[in-house]
């Protein structure tokens, strides 16, 4: 499947339940960047030292003006327990039917032990104050993967 986004293109519109009951809409966040990050489950190693990544820096996101998401197929309760277990500071969003994962290019084919399956590729899309798609992490490697989103940020 190739990317349905591309750098430059109107960010898609989301509207997803997050943890702790309140909702995360794209359109609310217009005139801040928004850094949007897919990832494929809570509380696995590589997801878990993702969001503790992000969360470390969500002090200079903030100064930066910036709000960051995390996304997932888990359900809110699973978010709830992952963001109070590992003490994280993001904004965890539940996107169980995949809409908006697969909107954003990050519902792809994987293959482990030669077996083909449909997974979340982690990947990280950060959108400026326009709605406008700036930049677009595929295949996201999580050592200094946050810092590097922090810069971009700062750059816009």
């Amino acid at each position: 499947m190739t990317n349905l986004i591309n750098i430059g293109d109107k960010a898609p519109a989301f509207d997803l339940p997050a943890d702790g009951g309140g909702r995360v809409k794209l359109s609310t966040l217009k005139g801040k960047p928004v850094v949007l990050y897919f990832y494929p489950r809570d509380d696995t190693p590589g997801c878990t030292t993702e969001a503790i990544d992000f969360s470390a820096l969500i002090g200079d996101f903030d100064k930066a003006g910036a709000t960051v998401i995390g996304v997932s197929k888990d359900s809110v309760a699973k978010h709830d327990k992952f963001k109070e277990k590992h003490e994280l500071k993001v904004i965890l969003g539940a996107d169980e039917d995949g809409k908006i994962i697969e909107s954003y290019g990050a519902w792809v084919e994987k293959s482990m032990y030669g077996k083909k399956y449909m997974g979340i590729d982690r990947s990280t899309i950060l959108i400026d104050a326009k709605g406008i798609v700036r930049q677009i992490w595929r295949k996201v490697k999580v050592k200094g993967h946050a810092a590097e989103v922090l810069a971009a940020v700062k750059a816009l």
